[in-house]
C-alpha cells in the first residue's frame, strides 16, 4: 500500500509540473493567438482541460514504469525467479471503468464545446464569400458592396455563406479558431461572433494551387460606428462608380481576376494589367501580338488561345456578356 500512495503522490506532483512547464513554453494555454470571438472561448476551455489530461495521463505511465525500474529492480545476485501473477480482477475492472467514464466526461466536454461554437443567433448578419484562386471576395446583400476585404461590427454575430469557384479551400482566421472548407458546388456556413477590434487576417488552409500562401485578405473587426461609416463609404463608392471602367473593376473583384493579375506591376501567377492595354505582348509560341480588345476579349473567352511566356496555361475560361466584356476592357484602359 505504501508504494501505491508514493506513486500517487508522484504521478499528481509529476501532473502538475509538466502542465506548468507546458504552460511557461507557451504550449498549454498561451500558443493559440488572442481569444478574437465568442467561438474561441469554448474551444480554447477544452484544449485547456485536454492538454491537463495529457499532462496526467504522461504522469501516469512515466512515473509507474520509472518507480518500477528503481525500486523493483533485480539486486545484485538475484538470481531467483519473479512472483508468478494469473491475472487480478479487481484492477482490471478498475482501469476499465475508471477510462470509460473519462472518456463519456470529455465526450460531454466536446459536445459542450461543439454546441457553443455553433450556437445559431437569429439575428446574425449574413455577408457572402467566394473562394477562387488565389482570393478570398466578400459580398455584402441589399449594399452592392463587393471587396476583398471582409468587414464585421464587433459584438454581432455574422453568417458566412461560401461558395468556391474552383477548387476546395478552407476559411480559417486564427484568432477567431473556427476553420471551415469552401467547397464547389456547396454553400458551407461559417458562424462567427467577432469579440474584439482589431485587424486580423483570413487565410486558405487548405492546399489550393501555386499561390496557395498568399491566399489571404484583411479582416477588420470595427465598433458598430465605424463599420456604419464604412458600409455608407462603399455605398458611396458603388453608386460613383457606375459607369463602364467603374463597373469593369467591380467585375474583375467579383470574379476573382485580382487573385492572378496585379493592377500595379507586381508580379502574379497571371501577367499584371498594369500598363498592358496596347502593349506588345510575347507568346509562348515565340510570336507577338497587341493586347487590344479583340486580343482580351479572346483571353477571358478562351485563355489557352494565346499563351502568355513565361505564364502556366492555368487561367479558366470566364462566360461573361459583351457588355462585362467592354466595361473590364475600359478598365485596364486606365491601368497606366
Amino acid at each position: 500500500m505504501r508504494h501505491f500512495v508514493i506513486v500517487g503522490i508522484l504521478v499528481l506532483v509529476t501532473a502538475v509540473l509538466t502542465y506548468v512547464g507546458l504552460d511557461v513554453a507557451g504550449v498549454a494555454t498561451q500558443m493559440n493567438p488572442i481569444e478574437a470571438s465568442a467561438q474561441s472561448i469554448p474551444i480554447d476551455w477544452l484544449w485547456n482541460w485536454e492538454i491537463m489530461a495529457i499532462c496526467f495521463l504522461f504522469a501516469l505511465i512515466i512515473v509507474p514504469m520509472a518507480y518500477s525500474m528503481l525500486v523493483f529492480r533485480r539486486k545484485q545476485g538475484d538470481t531467483t525467479d519473479a512472483e508468478h501473477i494469473e491475472g487480478n480482477t479487481t484492477l482490471e475492472i478498475t482501469w476499465t471503468v475508471i477510462p470509460l467514464f473519462a472518456v463519456l466526461a470529455l465526450a460531454y466536454m466536446g459536445a459542450y464545446s461543439l454546441g457553443e461554437t455553433r450556437r445559431i443567433d437569429p439575428n446574425a448578419m449574413i455577408i457572402k464569400v467566394k473562394g477562387q484562386q488565389f482570393v478570398w471576395t466578400f459580398e455584402y446583400p441589399d449594399t452592392g458592396i463587393i471587396s476583398t476585404e471582409l468587414h464585421l461590427p464587433v459584438d454581432q454575430q455574422v453568417l458566412l455563406k461560401m461558395e468556391s469557384a474552383d477548387v476546395i479551400h478552407s476559411f480559417w482566421v486564427p484568432e477567431f479558431r473556427v476553420k471551415q472548407d469552401v467547397v464547389p458546388g456547396r454553400v458551407t456556413e461559417y458562424r462567427i461572433t467577432p469579440i474584439l477590434v482589431g485587424s486580423y487576417k483570413v487565410r486558405c488552409a487548405e492546399l489550393c494551387g501555386a499561390s496557395h500562401a498568399y491566399m489571404e485578405s484583411p479582416v477588420i473587426v470595427d465598433t458598430r460606428a465605424d463599420y456604419n461609416s464604412w458600409i455608407a463609404e462603399q455605398v458611396a463608392i458603388v453608386a460613383a462608380s457606375q459607369t463602364p471602367e467603374g463597373l469593369g473593376k467591380l467585375l474583375t473583384v467579383k470574379n476573382g481576376c485580382i487573385g492572378c493579375h496585379s493592377v500595379d506591376g507586381t508580379k502574379m501567377t497571371g501577367p499584371t494589367w498594369f500598363g498592358l492595354f496596347g502593349t506588345k505582348v510575347d507568346l509562348a509560341d515565340g510570336s507577338t501580338v497587341t493586347a487590344d480588345d479583340a486580343y482580351v476579349t479572346e483571353s477571358i473567352l478562351d485563355p489557352k488561345a494565346k499563351l502568355v511566356t513565361g505564364f502556366a496555361p492555368v487561367m479558366p475560361p470566364f462566360k461573361l456578356t459583351d457588355i462585362e466584356i467592354a466595361n473590364i476592357i475600359a478598365y485596364l484602359k486606365t491601368l497606366k
